[in-house]
């Protein structure tokens, strides 16, 4: 198969944040943190007609701690739109359906989005029980398994 995803034709025309949310208890000690529970999810749409391509990254985060005490958390949603320049060569539509002809279009959707998910919540953290949170880095490939 010919080789036509190019990473340079990606273009992030938009981005939001769908939910955003931090909650902890007024008395809660940082100092005690252990650990952080991470779960997520990603999500990718298509807009063939118009060379779109729509990336939802969702995060929900809970603090670990040694000691007893009320857990902090945040969940997230944000959503990328993308402009695929060459989307005709990389996908397709067969009887209704979205076929991907080349997986490193998902691959590098997931990997920017996660990747600038990552910043976006060190900013948003900032200032929170959550602030040593650091998004941990992952193959993207089991973003979209």
């Amino acid at each position: 198969m010919e080789k036509n995803f190019d990473p340079e034709k990606l273009n992030i025309i938009s981005f939001r944040i769908i939910k955003g949310e931090i909650a902890a208890p007024i008395d809660f000690n940082v100092d005690v943190i252990e650990n952080y529970k991470t779960n997520m999810a990603f999500d990718v749409s298509f807009n063939v007609e118009e060379k779109i391509a729509q990336a939802e990254m969702s995060f929900d985060i809970e603090t670990t701690s040694s000691l007893e005490q009320e857990e902090g958390c945040c969940k997230f949603n944000f959503v990328f739109v993308f402009y695929v320049e060459n989307m005709d060569s990389l996908v397709s539509i067969v009887k209704n359906e979205i076929k991907i002809k080349e997986i490193s279009l998902l691959i590098s959707l997931a990997a920017i989005s996660f990747s600038t998910s990552r910043g976006i919540l060190l900013t948003r953290l900032q200032g929170t029980v959550l602030r040593d949170y650091i998004l941990p880095i992952i193959d993207p490939v089991n973003l979209i398994k």
